[in-house]
């Protein structure tokens, strides 16, 4: 007789093997899980009728307020897209530092984080800079390895420095966790975790990402002065600073009216969101840029990226219930819960899963489908949420650069020219592989990083 933990286990192992295999993720979780509940149903193991709640759960995901900031911000990033901001910014900015050894290459890490913080989007922020900066970087002499290397890295800065749409959907998964880790110690009123005690958790750790990449970049320059030569310029510092200072107005004016309305308890996420997507179009329209063509290209992309978004949370809603059904949760809960080396252990084991499963998995169903699952235990063990959200998001934004299926190397590799090859690619991310493993453990030591702004803001 198979037992209902056996056939959670073939589940959560056939799933990740049809997802490998690139079939469509939000088809594969909620179809894997409805032929396992047939099968158990069949053998007796699993009651069919639970999957009456699934309505209930469509219901709960479709009122949940704090998911509609996610195509607001979709839509703020697309938008930024088309109003060519990314190219002001990285012209200036990189005049700005190009004179110096490596300085075009620590252009490029501020641009990416100023980017990050207007927009968010990955995709877009690498697809930019890589057909931007990537031929003057080339056209400078930089090594391929460097170049693309602190392209793809610094474009992956919207995973953690908000607002992050992973932050969002990280902070409702979270809280559906602390709420059943709740349950299980017998705490009837636990502290909410909101996308807001996120975005203030995410601001210092992402702040060390850049200075951590820029400080890499700058020893490497040093150690090899020819891989990141200095660039000529015909112009004065002051011109130079004065094209920075213009670059810079429209997204740190978004930034303030975003962010600012987010942590000083102005608006809330989705309301500061709304705030961003009307921000993102008056700057759209100041720069001539608000036309029929883009309104509409950005209307579309923003549908087609919310559906893909929510689509995959109600097949991973199913595949919750199911895998719940098998008593799956229960045994995840007794094996982290009896690891020798109590919550850290258990936490350096989830993290490692996740770090692996990022080499083949998109961000989103790692959160949808393993975070629902170790969440409640390890916060139930003792792990602050927040702390615990912002170790997953750094751990998430290294997935962008894993090779074989980084989405960074897919999105930059589609707009680099043939000469630059992919090998080259490949080990440029190396280094700040491991400089966001160096972050996850500094975050991992001193949970203070994540919790200290929270704690004094809120």
């Amino acid at each position: 007789m198979i037992s209902p933990e056996i056939l959670a286990i073939v589940m959560f192992l056939t799933t990740l093997g049809l997802l490998l295999f690139g079939f469509p993720v939000a088809f594969t979780l909620a179809g894997t899980a409805l032929l396992f509940g047939f099968l158990g149903d069949a053998l007796e193991i699993f009651n069919f009728r639970m999957l009456g709640f699934f309505p209930q759960r469509i219901f709960g995901t479709m009122i949940n307020e704090p998911l509609v900031a996610v195509p607001l911000f979709i839509f703020m990033g697309i938008m930024l897209e088309k109003t060519k901001i990314a190219a002001g910014l990285l012209h200036s900015i990189g005049e700005l530092f190009g004179t110096t050894k490596g300085g075009l290459g620590i252009g490029v890490v501020i641009v990416g984080m100023l980017l990050a913080a207007s927009t968010g989007i990955v995709g877009a922020t690498v697809v930019t800079m890589g057909m931007l900066s990537l031929p003057s970087m080339m056209k400078a002499g930089y090594d391929q390895k460097i170049a693309t290397g602190t392209i793809c890295a610094a474009g992956t800065l919207g995973q953690i420095i908000p607002p992050s749409i992973v932050l969002v959907l990280l902070a409702t998964i979270l809280q559906g966790a602390n709420e059943e880790a709740a349950m299980l110690v017998g705490n009837l009123a636990p502290d909410p975790v909101t996308a807001i005690d996120l975005f203030a958790g995410a601001i210092l750790p992402g702040l060390m990402l850049v200075v951590l990449f820029i400080i890499f970049i700058f020893i490497y320059a040093r150690i090899n002065p020819l891989s990141c030569p200095p660039v000529e310029t015909t112009k004065s510092r002051t011109e130079i600073y004065i094209e920075a200072a213009k670059s810079v107005v429209p997204p740190i004016t978004l930034i303030v009216l975003v962010l600012g309305s987010i942590l000083f308890g102005i608006a809330t996420p989705t309301e500061s969101a709304s705030v961003g997507a009307v921000g993102a179009a008056i700057i759209a329209l100041l720069k001539g840029e608000l036309n029929f063509k883009n309104i509409k290209e950005t209307a579309l992309g923003t549908v087609k990226l919310s559906s893909f978004v929510f689509v995959i949370l109600i097949g991973a809603s199913m595949f919750s219930l199911v895998f719940r059904g098998f008593g799956g949760d229960e045994m995840i809960e007794h094996f982290l819960g009896t690891l020798p080396g109590g919550l850290y252990a258990a936490l350096i084991l989830v993290m490692i899963v996740i770090f692996l499963l990022g080499f083949f998995l998109d961000y989103i169903e790692i959160i949808f489908v393993i975070v629902p699952l170790v969440g409640p235990i390890l916060i139930a063990n003792g792990a602050d949420p927040l702390w615990l959200g912002i170790l997953i998001s750094l751990n998430l934004q290294t997935s962008f650069l894993t090779p074989p299926f980084g989405f960074s190397l897919f999105f930059l590799r589609g707009v680099a020219p043939s000469s630059i090859k992919t090998r080259n690619m490949y080990r440029g991310v190396i280094p700040f592989i491991g400089i966001q493993v160096l972050a996850i453990l500094i975050v991992g030591f001193y949970p203070e990083i994540a919790t200290w702004l929270p704690n004094k803001m809120f």
